[in-house]
């Protein structure tokens, strides 16, 4: 499991227990889209307040359901924070979730209201449906198959942002270490990865 960049053995031996928590992103306080730095805050089950994130995310919205590895620390100013260190999306698993998931923004061609009947049509299926049908989607009213082919050229695009940071995080790459590699080669970043590692070349994103 990787640490935090740029902080020394001490600070390191000094670590908390790492924790995983799971949680739904309630909203985004700060993103950097060019180092994928990201403040926000998460709803988790069996909590009344909302837990400010803190780490690098490669993309990320509102509505994500995502499990966390991390420790806590107390900011002086914000308070209570969950450092993340390794972080990996999973399915929503309410109605509630898969709505907001699919209306966040996160795939082109789905607002709030078509989220609302595309959850309405194939309630708890709708992720499993746009994974493994998605032509059913014509069944919803008011998609067309024009859109259909922006939702699922959106839907692939999430995957493969999946694949890339479970490979990466996989073969010992931190999470902040992988944002940078998929902000730079994307798609390409597993077998540019393999090709490094395959190499034995030093993994410069910026090289």
């Amino acid at each position: 499991m990787s640490t935090p960049p740029n902080l020394s053995p001490q600070q390191v031996s000094a670590f908390p227990q790492h924790e995983t928590i799971t949680g739904v992103v309630e909203r985004l306080t700060f993103y950097s889209a060019e180092s994928g730095y990201t403040v926000a805050r998460l709803t988790r089950p069996r909590s009344t307040e909302l837990t400010t994130i803190v780490g690098s995310f490669a993309n990320i919205q509102p509505g994500q359901t995502l499990q966390l590895i991390g420790f806590w620390r107390d900011h002086p100013q914000f308070g209570p924070q969950f450092q993340v260190i390794n972080y990996q999306e999973t399915k929503p698993a309410t109605l509630t979730g898969i709505e907001k998931y699919l209306g966040s923004g996160l795939i082109k061609g789905v607002g709030p209201v078509t989220a609302k009947g595309i959850v309405a049509h194939f309630g708890l299926e709708t992720l499993d449906i746009i994974e493994n049908q998605i032509e059913r989607l014509v069944e919803v009213q008011g998609i067309a198959k024009k859109r259909i082919t922006l939702i699922k050229n959106a839907w692939s695009t999430q995957k493969a942002i999946k694949e890339v940071m479970v490979f990466l995080q996989g073969h010992g790459v931190s999470t902040t270490y992988a944002v940078k590699i998929y902000k730079q080669y994307k798609d390409e970043a597993i077998p540019s990865a393999r090709l490094r590692r395959t190499l034995l070349l030093p993994k410069n994103p910026t090289s």
